[in-house]
């Protein structure tokens, strides 16, 4: 009777489409950080691994808006939680987002999205509905982005030509990262976090133009985030846990377009013997290829295994062969794959692997994830120098309950990134090649790995590494918090031109934020100063009596603010 019961049950999912396919999108305000907290509390779904997101809270057996207003996981199936004509018809209205953001000296902020590196006040709204009638399912969710993009002191013209020809050589002329997004206020309409989707069961198919976050990280990952403006790829994705014989299994394989910023670097005038140091890129959009897979052993509950690969290759370059379109399914060191093919092919890896483990009784996890960005030559190669191109991210997270009844705990976490490089790459023959070292960067792709002039992977940036302390009271939706941050700006320029230990470009910043929830509205704020010492690695030293080699150097100090308005539905 138990098999019948269970054929029936699994022939009801595919006849009506019950995996409702709504994501909770990238960045979504506080209802990310419910959900992966209402698993360390033992609420949600223990075969979720929250490395693979947009998360699908079909894994939590609800909508994706519709906790309750005190910012509990409530019980009940998704056809009771909003708006549902049938149980194979669904329509319902998106939140509302308008998010704010204002920096008084220059660029800060990570993780936002369609927004850009600016000065001064920054806006975004978002709204939408989703819709679903049996398999088919339509998220209609663009982003509407102004920025006042007001000046601010960049690249110091103080520092020498020298300094300007490798800033242009090792770095500008290898990604796309523009200093400023030119020279009036940025306005842009995007499709957003909008996807058109065929979910069977536990697996979808579709069109999204939506943010990615693949990998255990809170504040970072290697791949992917949302710390760039979503773009358009085709999807295959679980949006919920693959149950087998030997654990379960999530993931999703990509194929997109990355666009450029359409703004020049710096100065391109500027000349270093009578000859110009910047490379024009060429006009061309990147097709990416990326795959993210995580397992969990049915023996070992709460453990998560997992890997993440990508490439990157101009539209021009591409063949008309299987493993053109899917490079993932090649081989992963050079000499399996035929030498030196990316030489032959212009083309860019990135691989990671991470895990994170969950345990739900002391409501804790820790996590990692270690990554290259260039193929090893073969098996020796990676075990003499591992450390060849690499980055890690290491963190840890503990929610130390005050009152369960209430969902009442404090919050902590603390998470290492380090994309800086390592000895090993300075003596191998990338660092004779100008350009063709470091995170994101690659000497033949000369976009680098970005989507419309931001980092696609993590948002600190190529050769920068960051410490990050959160610590926050929260009771359901309502917390409050600071957060203590320290960043090094690109580890790798300056080891590679500036020398001098005395100029470390390093931002430090402490913040105070809080959530509060009323009704049906939910409102986040953020206030951060940040010293930047060092700003653009120029070492302006005030003079002291008698003169001293390590005299106080000039800071500047930049005020951060973010403010989110969020009404649901």
């Amino acid at each position: 009777m138990d098999k019948k019961i269970a054929i029936v049950y699994l022939f009801s999912i595919l006849l009506i489409g019950n995996a409702a396919a709504q994501s909770l999108p990238v960045g979504t305000p506080v209802l990310e950080d419910a959900y992966r907290n209402a698993q360390l509390l033992g609420q949600v779904d223990s075969s979720a691994s929250f490395t693979a997101r947009p998360f699908f809270p079909i894994h939590a057996g609800k909508t994706g808006y519709h906790l309750n207003e005190s910012g509990y996981i409530t019980e009940g199936p998704v056809e009771k939680d909003a708006g549902v004509a049938s149980k194979k018809r669904l329509i319902t209205l998106l939140p509302i987002l308008w998010k704010q953001q204002f920096n008084s000296d220059h660029p800060e902020g990570i993780n936002d999205g369609s927004m850009i590196p600016s000065r001064g006040y920054q806006t975004l709204v978002s709204g939408g509905f989703y819709a679903k009638y049996g398999f088919l399912s339509l998220q209609f969710y663009p982003e509407l982005v102004y920025a006042e993009n007001r000046d601010f002191q960049g690249f110091p013209d103080k520092q020498p030509d020298n300094v300007w020809r490798n800033y242009n050589s090792f770095f500008l002329n290898t990604i796309d990262i523009p200093e400023k997004f030119g020279n009036n206020p940025y306005k842009k309409a995007l499709w957003g976090q909008s996807s058109i989707r065929l979910t069977f069961g536990a697996v979808s198919f579709g069109l999204s133009n939506e943010n990615l976050w693949w990998g255990p990280g809170v504040q970072n990952a290697l791949l992917m985030t949302n710390s760039a403006a979503g773009f358009k790829h085709l999807t295959l994705n679980t949006v919920r846990p693959l149950l087998t014989s030997i654990g379960s299994l999530e993931g999703q394989i990509i194929a997109g377009r990355l666009d450029q910023s359409g703004f020049p670097n710096l100065d391109p005038q500027r000349l270093l013997l009578h000859k110009t140091t910047y490379n024009p890129k060429p006009n061309d959009w990147r097709y990416l290829n990326g795959i993210v897979i995580s397992y969990q052993p049915k023996w070992v509950p709460g453990l998560f295994m997992g890997a993440t690969r990508s490439y990157i290759i101009y539209s021009k370059d591409l063949g008309t062969g299987i493993k053109d379109y899917l490079p993932i399914i090649t081989p992963i060191t050079k000499k399996a794959d035929g030498g030196n093919s990316e030489d032959a092919i212009p083309r860019d890896q990135l691989a990671s692997v991470f895990m994170r483990w969950v345990a739900k009784e002391s409501h804790q996890e820790i996590y990692f994830e270690y990554g290259r960005e260039d193929h090893s030559y073969d098996l020796r190669d990676f075990l003499l120098e591992p450390s060849h191109i690499n980055a890690y991210i290491l963190g840890f997270s503990k929610l130390i309950v005050i009152k369960k009844h209430l969902h009442e705990y404090i919050q902590v976490n603390v998470e290492l990134t380090q994309l800086e490089q390592a000895l090993s790459t300075y003596l191998r023959s990338n660092f004779s090649s100008p350009g063709s070292f470091g995170w994101y960067h690659h000497g033949l792709v000369y976009d680098g790995y970005t989507q419309q002039g931001q980092y696609l992977g993590a948002g600190i940036g190529s050769g920068s590494n960051m410490q990050s302390i959160n610590l926050s009271w929260v009771k359901g939706f309502k917390r409050i918090g600071i957060q203590i941050k320290r960043v090094v700006q690109n580890n790798d320029f300056y080891n590679n031109t500036i020398k001098d230990y005395r100029s470390h470009w390093v931002d430090l910043g402490g913040s105070l934020f809080g959530i509060w929830n009323y009704k049906k509205f939910l409102i986040s704020a953020k206030v951060e100063p940040v010293s930047s010492i060092n700003y653009q690695w120029l070492y302006d030293p005030i003079p002291s009596v008698p003169p001293a080699w390590w005299d106080k150097g000039k800071n500047r100090l930049n005020i951060h603010g973010e403010l989110a308005m969020m009404y649901q539905f």
